[in-house]
């Protein structure tokens, strides 16, 4: 009988031994473990909420963003310079924001996210306002660090759950998304002309938003940070170095698999809008094309945590990356309207498998000594790569060929080199004597 919980090694690297690399529901014969859930179940609800409410800023920001900066933008070529900036801002926010939720807690690190997100809208609407280009990119920037912290909701939802219910928590926090995603562009339509400055509606829209959704996380149920004190602080295993983390073979395959992962989906989705309008459909159509991307992003997640707990996490990621590698194969046979459509919705699709499914093994690859580390170091990763992705979408559409045709073309092609790294390194993970015992 396989164990379920993973065990904690005092010696080596002081971390999981084996960190539940297949988690699955216990076998029938295994008596049920008696885990109280309740608190974890909670956390899940605020959190949905702060991502329905909170995190509906971001489809907000990202509608507006690119048309705003090219109201304001010295060369048109920095019209999405904004939307970079704010991709840029979440990179660099990582490293500390996540040590900062390590020593002080959650709380602290979200409240302190929508501080930011409700400044960075602010000082956005007053560039606007005065016209400003600068302070447009200064509010981007904040925003970045908002978008930081909402990337740590996923890893809140984890943090007192027991194995079986971790993954789905993930996945049920994740699906917060998808209320977002609706929320988020039907505000806008009422907001984004209430000034007669263009979009300043948009985002003092979007810093209400913020104020009024922080006071969620008073109802979180979770600890002041993770350090150990007392007895537990001398027997329990030290935390591990960023070398001997980064080397943790389970810890570095849920970082490339998440950062390829989030990196082509957001390379392919930049360039769609312009691949679609540049073959010859209306800009409406466009926005069809995206929404249906938006939904397969995140209806999937209803029920992903389920496949997780019954496959185990390594199958729903080798998933996740086929399906993303289907879907540049449709995109790279046609340019019809229906070809957008299913390789946008298999993009979005792939990506929630791979995704939740390399932050489900972060999740349970490390101990709570390790947590503030771990996370900030994916994060900074994963981040610091959509940011290149999403720079390269344009060069790779713009620039290649001179046509819309030749331009999707390439940002396709493009998957094919990253999707083999992830694809080879959970193959590697899959193949280790120890790994595969487990299996």
């Amino acid at each position: 009988m396989r164990a379920t919980i993973p065990a904690l090694d005092l010696g080596g690297r002081g971390g999981y031994s084996d960190a539940m690399t297949d988690i699955a529901a216990p076998s029938s014969d295994a008596p049920a473990p008696n885990v109280d859930d309740r608190a974890a179940r909670r956390n899940v609800i605020v959190l949905i909420l702060a991502q329905a409410v909170l995190g509906a800023q971001m489809p907000m920001i990202f509608a507006v963003g690119g048309l705003a900066g090219q109201m304001l933008a010295p060369n048109p070529c920095l019209a999405t310079l904004p939307i970079s900036l704010i991709v840029f801002g979440s990179m660099t926010t990582a490293p500390w924001i996540s040590p900062l939720m390590q020593a002080r807690g959650r709380r602290l690190g979200f409240l302190v996210g929508a501080c930011a997100g409700a400044a960075g809208a602010l000082v956005a609407a007053w560039g606007l306002w005065i016209g400003q280009f600068w302070l447009m990119l200064v509010g981007s920037y904040l925003t970045g660090i908002y978008m930081s912290a909402q990337g740590f909701y996923r890893f809140a939802a984890s943090d007192r759950a027991s194995d079986t219910f971790r993954p789905k928590a993930i996945s049920y926090v994740m699906a917060g998304g998808l209320l977002a995603a609706i929320i988020g562009p039907q505000f806008n339509k009422l907001v984004m002309d209430a000034s007669v400055v263009p979009f300043v509606g948009s985002y003092l829209a979007v810093a209400a938003l913020n104020l009024a959704g922080m006071g969620l996380f008073f109802g979180l149920d979770l600890s002041k940070g993770t350090r150990a004190t007392g007895p537990e602080k001398l027997t329990g295993p030290p935390p591990r170095s960023r070398r001997a983390l980064l080397t943790d073979p389970h810890i570095l395959v849920a970082i490339v698999v998440g950062m390829v992962a989030y990196a082509l989906m957001n390379l392919v989705m930049t360039s769609t809008p312009l691949a679609v309008v540049g073959c010859g459909y209306s800009e409406a159509r466009a926005n069809d094309v995206v929404s249906a991307h938006v939904l397969a992003m995140y209806v999937p997640s209803f029920f992903t945590g389920h496949l997780i707990a019954r496959f185990g996490v390594r199958p729903i990621m080798a998933l996740g990356l086929l399906i993303l590698a289907v879907a540049g194969g449709v995109a790279l046979i046609g340019v019809q309207l229906e070809h957008f459509f299913v390789a946008l919705i298999l993009l979005g699709v792939g990506w929630n498998f791979g995704f939740i499914g390399a932050t489900t093994l972060l999740a349970a690859s490390h101990g709570p000594q390790d947590r503030g580390m771990v996370q900030g170091l994916n994060d900074t990763i994963v981040f610091g790569c959509v940011t290149l992705a999403s720079l390269a979408s344009g060069g790779l559409m713009n620039c290649s060929g001179g046509t819309a045709e030749a331009g999707w073309t390439a940002v396709n092609l493009a998957m094919a080199p990253f999707l083999a790294l992830a694809g080879g390194a959970l193959i590697w993970l899959w193949l280790r004597p120890e790994d595969a015992r487990t299996a």
